[in-house]
Parts: C-alpha cells; structure tokens; sequence
C-alpha cells in the first residue's frame, strides 16, 4: 500500500507538498526492486533549478544504477544528508526520513501531472509480474 498523502512519478519518485515546498524520494516499491542501496549521488547543488523530469541524481545498488528524476520543476532547497551519506538507510523510511531533497515550487499544479496513489498502485502491480 503506497501512502495516500502524496504523488506519484512514472519513474518510482514520490512528493510531497508543504506550502510552497515539494520533498521528493523514491517509493518503497523501487528500493524493493534495486535491493541493496550502496551509493546516492545528487548531481545538483542547493540553489540550482530543476525541470520536472530532470535528473537531479542517480541511486546505485547491488544490482544497477538508476537515474533520479525530479516530479515537478523548481529550486532545489535541500539535500538530505544524512541519506546520502548512509544510503542503505533509504530503505528503513522511504516515505519519511528517506527523503532524498526538496524543492521550492513556482506552481503546485505541477503535481496535478503526477500519478495519484490509485493510479502507481495499478503502475506497480503491472510491472511486478
């Protein structure tokens, strides 16, 4: 069961919308699918400005390396530190502490484009099997 207070990207990111702020990760559904997380690298810098869709980062487990994708446009306000400093902490709370940055929004809308939680239920029952 994915939470029902947030958002869902095609590409396994989740956010959450706090005011003018989006917090972004990734579900538990894809941490399940990489397995072992071992590496975070978040390839924008506090400040910059990010696109929907853009890739912000990459996760790297046992078994490949995946791109990080932003859900909505904005300027990256945090990285979470601690996560990527312990990536194999990710796992234990992808929907709170796993957080991986957030991001000022111009326009919560954007996240009128996102997958509801009903919708990535039907998206990740498709693709486990």
């Amino acid at each position: 069961m994915v939470p029902s207070n947030l958002r869902y990207a095609k590409t396994h990111e989740w956010a959450k919308l706090e005011g003018d702020t989006v917090t972004v990760g990734i579900t538990k559904f894809a941490i399940e699918q990489l397995t072992d997380v071992v590496y975070l690298e978040i390839k924008k810098d506090v400040g910059d400005a990010v696109a929907a869709g853009d890739e912000f980062g990459e996760i790297e487990s046992v078994k490949a390396v995946s791109g990080l994708y932003a859900p909505v446009g904005g300027k990256l306000l945090a990285i979470n530190k601690k996560i990527v400093a312990d990536p194999a902490s990710i796992g234990s709370d992808p929907y709170g502490a796993g957080w991986i940055i957030q991001l000022k929004v111009e326009s919560p809308a954007g996240l009128n484009q996102l997958l509801t939680p009903e919708q990535y239920e039907k998206q990740i029952a498709s693709e486990a099997h």
